[in-house]
């Protein structure tokens, strides 16, 4: 006999199967409203936001903690740079390495970028109770520890969480990659 479930808002009953569907396309949905909400993976206040935890990055080190291409993060730190919000120096002790700082501009304006993220934080949980954010949590945090130990022991996950296992250039970056394996080109 397969678990049954009462599916929300529908009335019916439904499978685990179609319970676990729904958790995943949940999940889905949430990721796209959330890069929705951040501009994408790295926009430029984010950017801003990870700078102003430091007095200089390193661009390659920038570039791992947004989890992109360095191309990508050339581009997005020249638009930064003709702005006037960042700057990027030759390292004194390494000439080969570039660092990035803030300007006075790009402190106040990552200084606006975190105020607004605090509160869009604070509006995207708003229809939870302390009592069930703090489950939320507690639930996500047990599914993700139990998909880092579960997946990494196949080699499927990527330092930044999402699986390679699918990528036809063994295991490298395809977010550039629509669903259907293309890069958007006919």
């Amino acid at each position: 006999m397969t678990e049954k479930n009462i599916c929300s808002g529908r009335g019916k009953h439904c499978n685990a199967a179609d319970m676990n569907d729904r958790l995943i396309l949940s999940l889905r949905d949430l990721s796209h409203i959330m890069r929705f909400l951040y501009e994408g993976k790295a926009s430029q206040k984010r950017v801003l936001i990870i700078l102003n935890e430091s007095e200089a990055m390193t661009q390659r080190d920038l570039t791992e903690r947004l989890g992109i291409q360095p191309g990508s993060a050339s581009e997005i730190l020249s638009k930064l740079e003709r702005a006037g919000w960042i700057r990027r120096v030759r390292n004194d002790a390494d000439r080969r390495t570039t660092d990035i700082s803030l300007t006075d501009a790009g402190r106040e304006l990552a200084a606006e970028a975190l105020a607004q993220r605090q509160k869009r934080h604070e509006d995207m949980f708003s229809c939870l109770s302390e009592e069930e954010r703090q489950e939320l949590l507690s639930l996500l945090e047990k599914i993700r520890a139990d998909w880092k130990i579960r997946y990494s022991e196949k080699g499927n996950i990527c330092r930044h969480g999402h699986c390679h296992s699918d990528c036809r250039d063994g295991g490298g970056h395809h977010h550039n990659r629509r669903h259907d394996g293309s890069h958007g080109r006919n």
